[in-house]
């Protein structure tokens, strides 16, 4: 029996969830991001077989729960070679190939699949679907459950099985910074909190010193600074989500007590915390942020746009069109004459 939904897969009380993965041991964003945080055990079992090289496109890797309820089974599917790549049409015909003689050696009676390639995998849905119905219409006695492209459930909707990590210094300067940042209860972006990270390690708080940041779309943007929300999401904070969707990220209300009681430890953070409070004062929005980030980037880069105003709003120009039409040239001198005046462009 098929049937056709859109929704919270992971909602789903099927004997068997389909997670789809890359085969580099990542899950970063989407449905795996999801499945990753309410099924951590499937995930250290998952990345261990990847480094063992055992997945693979075209081949299933199946972890039962032990669990008397459902889902008994995770199934991982692989839509990705590796998790930079789109997914390939070929991939997910032999994987549905496998899958099938999965729920038929296992004796799986229902199941819930996603769009499989589909989403971050680039996939057309009007090609996966009618992959997916075809495979298993032999299996006329199997409830099978296809969860059609609808974006991600909501935040609040996500479930969160893993464990509580430590507070430390790295987290408890995020979460204060996120506090001067807005009012009570504001909810920050993507790129607002990127920024307020990058801006605290350029002042030189040690801890978030293992930022990496590169050139990006919206400004300087460090990869694994994603990886750390994704581990106080649900614990400390709410809101990143799965990765895939626009962020609106709160404290709650037990990040704030663990940040306030570590911090109160004694821990050195608030000469850093001072002076990026002062630097962003007036610039809390997207575009603020992403506009003096930028600015201090190609100073940083440029001598010459450190010390001259107009070289530094030409180097913006060359960023990207984007940032050429966004940003207002009043604007761009204001900020960095702020940059400059608060001593962030000095050498």
């Amino acid at each position: 029996m098929l049937k056709l939904k859109r929704g919270n897969l992971l909602d789903e009380k099927t004997e068997a969830l389909v997670n789809t993965v890359n085969c580099v041991g990542v899950m970063g964003k989407g449905v795996a991001l999801q499945f990753k945080r309410a099924f951590p055990d499937n995930f250290k079992q998952y990345q261990k077989a990847c480094k063992n090289n055992e997945v693979e496109p075209g081949r299933m890797f199946t972890v039962a729960t032990d669990s008397l309820l459902n889902p008994r089974y995770i199934i991982n599917f692989p839509t990705k070679r590796h998790w930079r790549q789109p997914s390939q049409l070929d991939d997910i015909k032999a994987g549905l190939a496998a899958l099938v003689e999965d729920v038929q050696r296992l004796g799986i009676r229902s199941i819930a699949i996603p769009p499989l390639g589909c989403g971050n995998g680039g996939l057309d849905w009007a090609e996966v679907k009618p992959l997916i119905l075809e495979a298993f219409k032999p299996l006329p006695n199997v409830e099978v459950i296809v969860f059609e492209p609808a974006g991600a459930p909501p935040v609040e909707a996500m479930a969160i099985a893993t464990s509580k990590p430590p507070m430390t210094a790295f987290r408890a300067s995020l979460i204060r910074i996120l506090e001067l940042y807005g009012l009570p209860g504001y909810s920050a972006s993507r790129i607002e909190i990127q920024k307020l990270a990058y801006f605290l390690k350029v002042a030189g708080e040690p801890t978030l010193q293992t930022l990496t940041y590169q050139r990006f779309h919206y400004g300087p943007y460090a990869h694994n600074l994603g990886h750390a929300l994704q581990g106080m999401e649900g614990h400390y904070i709410r809101g990143y989500g799965d990765g895939s969707g626009r962020a609106q990220i709160q404290i709650l209300p037990e990040g704030h007590q663990a940040a306030q009681d570590f911090l109160a430890e004694g821990q050195n953070a608030d000469l850093y915390l001072e002076r990026v409070s002062q630097l962003i004062e007036g610039f809390e929005t997207p575009y603020g942020m992403e506009m003096l980030a930028t600015l201090h980037w190609v100073a940083q880069e440029n001598p010459q746009a450190a010390t001259d105003c107009a070289v530094a709003i030409e180097r913006v120009g060359e960023w990207s069109d984007r940032k050429k039409h966004l940003f207002k040239p009043q604007h761009l001198v204001m900020a960095w004459n702020h940059l400059q005046a608060q001593g962030w462009l000095s050498p």
